[in-house]
């Protein structure tokens, strides 16, 4: 299992120049809280509660409530009663230059001042206790006028904080309807899930935003439910109607539903839409956005450590039954693979499918035994069409993660392509997968035994069998451990690896930065090797999403790469920078994984055959 489920999800700007690209400010702002999320939960009125949903506000009527006014001497004082029962809520304003307002019990007794005069008005809350009737009592520092307003009062079985109001307009105009679900979903069913808002939501949305809202169909009431419906649902069944536009593979949803992979790097919680059968999220998000998701329904609560019950959300997580986009392809079942969601401007993968005409190269499998790491594994060796050995010019690709990089990012073909419409050179590559997911996560961060690897076995193995190019046309590459590991290669060995391409490394790493204890972790170990060493020769390509957000007191992908971007900056390397409206996955690193390439191989002029010049 990628680092990713441990940490992401278990986890001063600069001018841009050639070679950095702008953090996108506009969406600069989306943090563990997401800026859409605070909007989300913002309430309306009193009036515009009862507006929406037909509800009286029990609350005592302004015209009711007492004003008192008059003269005062100065040092003299005035008392007025306030009719209260035990838990009101009193809310006014004491007016008059220096007047001094106390509450008083029925027995006279001081109970709280409430204003001291400082202000010309000052205004005051108490709640009532059950020794009323109380007197609030005026006195003057100074002779003058004074008004005692009483704003509001409202008694105890009234005081209800306002529902929350769903942003999306869709929604709302669903419970203006009356909360009759049958017709929305069967609207979903056609349109497909999530809900994507580019109008009439206040605040308004960004030039580049879209209202985005993550839909789950529950067990809730639906307005039409006859009273044998309602017994069923109260029973935790779906109601007949529900069933039959109700994919038969989704699980029921009684207590709550969490979106895995959301855009806050966190398992957010759906809540539900009062009076329906409807859970929902929003999120306000770049139009550029690509992000893979599930939604797990009643999720296990466990008696067990934070991380083991933070990855109970794996027991339930599917893919959005209202969504037919996937990664994979061609999943196995409902829980296989991750929902995709993909907006309009979204970046496009023009290099990852086969094209017409351009030669494939071949692509070896090989065993491979480590002494240094102690195990064996499958090497993949690609050629592209034509790969001489010795010519001048060549490029390598080196790559963590290989089973990946050959499926979920179709790496070979990406070459292929490249290569054939003279944007790279003839481009060899390595790549090194894992026997494990154990062994993956020993591995790859920093460690000896892995440049040892690296250096003295994998290396003049691959030149042996004809796969070779200079260190300055040389790229390491690797997501998130992966990442890490291609930085700490080029760190260890820039001899070998010349350039370094990162795809959402894990640069929050460090020694022992699994301890339980988040506040005496170290961090960002391999940074603080960069800052504290003279630079290297070594030219690096850093990439991130926006999503890629820390959680539990600690920095986040995301931030950390931006530290690593300013450290490498400040000692002087050639580094570029990315950041994406994405989080963590292949769904954002297949697509982005040509412009890194390019980045750092790519040939100025576009037309085969492409060159390197020997440096």
């Amino acid at each position: 299992m990628p680092d990713f489920l441990q940490h992401q999800r278990g986890k001063a700007r600069r001018e841009p120049d050639r070679n950095t690209q702008p953090e996108m400010p506009a969406f600069a702002a989306y943090g563990g809280a997401m800026q859409g999320e605070n909007r989300r939960k913002r309430s309306v009125s009193a009036a515009g509660t009862a507006l929406l949903l037909g509800l009286a506000t029990a609350s005592v009527a302004a015209d009711l409530l007492p004003t008192h006014a008059g003269r005062l001497d100065a040092g003299s004082h005035r008392q007025h009663t306030v009719q209260t029962a035990a838990g009101d809520y009193v809310h006014g304003r004491i007016s008059g230059n220096g007047m001094l307002l106390t509450l008083q019990d029925e027995q006279g007794r001081p109970v709280r001042v409430l204003a001291k005069g400082r202000r010309d008005q000052e205004e005051f809350m108490f709640v009532a206790g059950s020794n009323g009737p109380y007197r609030l009592d005026v006195k003057a520092s100074a002779a003058g006028n004074y008004r005692l307003d009483i704003l509001q009062r409202i008694e105890r079985e009234a005081q209800t904080p306002p529902a929350d109001m769903p942003e999306s307009p869709r929604l709302q105009a669903l419970l203006q309807a009356g909360g009759d679900t049958e017709a929305f979903w069967r609207d979903i069913q056609r349109d497909g899930a999530p809900l994507i808002e580019s109008s009439g939501v206040l605040p308004a949305l960004g030039q580049h935003e879209r209202l985005v809202t993550f839909l789950w169909r529950g067990t809730g009431l639906s307005r039409r439910d006859t009273a044998d419906d309602g017994a069923k649902h109260h029973a935790g069944m779906p109601s007949p109607a529900a069933e039959a536009d109700q994919p038969p593979a989704q699980l029921a949803a009684t207590r709550s539903v969490r979106l895995f992979g959301s855009p806050s790097a966190d398992h957010d919680a759906l809540q539900p839409l009062a009076g329906t059968d409807v859970w929902y999220r929003s999120y306000r998000l770049p139009d550029s956005t690509r992000l893979a998701y599930r939604l797990a329904p009643d999720v296990p609560e466990l008696d067990a450590p934070a991380a083991v019950r933070r990855r109970a959300i794996l027991a339930t997580a599917q893919r959005d039954p209202f969504n037919s986009k996937s990664m994979s392809a061609k999943p196995l079942d409902i829980h296989d693979g991750d929902s995709l969601l993909e907006l309009p401007a979204a970046p496009v993968a023009q290099w990852n499918t086969p094209q017409n005409g351009v030669p494939a190269g071949s692509l070896e499998t090989r065993r491979f035994t480590s002494q240094a790491l102690g195990n064996s594994r499958t090497i993949h060796l690609y050629r592209p069409a034509g790969w001489q050995a010795t010519a001048t010019g060549n490029a390598l690709l080196v790559l963590f993660d290989g089973e990946s990089y050959t499926d979920d990012v179709p790496a070979p073909t990406i070459l292929d392509n490249l290569i054939a419409a003279g944007r790279l050179p003839p481009t060899a590559a390595i790549f090194i997968t894992n026997p494990s997911n154990q062994t993956r996560n020993r591995e790859l961060p920093p460690n000896d035994n892995l440049a040892r690897f690296l250096a003295e076995e994998l290396m003049p193995w691959a030149k042996a069998q004809g796969i070779h190019a200079a260190a300055s046309h040389t790229v390491i590459a690797g997501a998130s451990y992966g990442g890490l590991a291609a930085t700490w290669a080029g760190f260890t060995h820039p001899q070998l690896f010349g350039n370094v391409y990162s795809q959402s490394g894990s640069f929050w790493w460090a020694p022992d930065s699994d301890t339980d204890d988040s506040y005496s972790r170290p961090a960002e170990w391999l940074t603080q090797r960069f800052a504290n060493s003279p630079r290297l020769p070594l030219r690096l390509h850093l990439e991130a999403g926006l999503f890629e957000l820390g959680y539990n007191g600690q920095s986040g992908i995301r931030d950390t790469t931006r530290h690593l971007r300013d450290v490498l900056t400040a000692k002087g390397y050639t580094v570029s920078h990315r950041e994406y409206a994405a989080a963590h996955g292949f769904e954002h690193w297949r697509t982005s994984f040509a412009e890194g390439l390019l980045t750092l191989l790519g040939c100025r002029q576009a037309a085969p055959p492409c060159r390197l010049a020997n440096n």
